[in-house]
């Protein structure tokens, strides 16, 4: 009989701490952000076009240059797996790389990798 307890107690600890780690920032259209640094060479929570496709559009593909750019969300969607999906653009109305008005992003893993910040 304690074993069943002892299960039971197991169990309902584990679904609760499941819940605790499913907390979220909320975002909504018009919050600022910060670009950050990534831990690799690429961003890999931002969707940066790659290289040759800024190239192609007349942009410099440099990455550093979007380092501690301010950002504004512009739209928001949740997507079927539970991950928020946003779409950023340059507060001051500028290009990323000379040649994209608006990137994608996966907000939550971007938050966490530390490649954007709230501002």
């Amino acid at each position: 009989m304690i074993k069943y307890a002892i299960t039971m107690l197991f169990s309902v600890g584990t679904l609760l701490a499941q819940d605790i780690d499913q907390t979220t920032t909320d975002v909504e259209v018009g919050d600022v952000f910060e670009i950050g640094r990534p831990e690799t060479n690429k961003y890999k929570h931002i969707n940066f076009p790659r290289a040759n496709f800024i190239i192609k559009r007349g942009g410099i593909a440099n990455y550093k240059s979007v380092e501690k750019n301010m950002v504004v969300v512009t739209s928001v969607k949740e997507k079927k797996d539970g991950s928020t999906e946003v779409k950023i653009k340059r507060k001051d109305g500028g290009r990323f790389f000379g040649s994209h008005t608006v990137v994608s992003v996966d907000f939550d893993d971007a938050l966490q990798a530390g490649e954007l910040h709230v501002k």
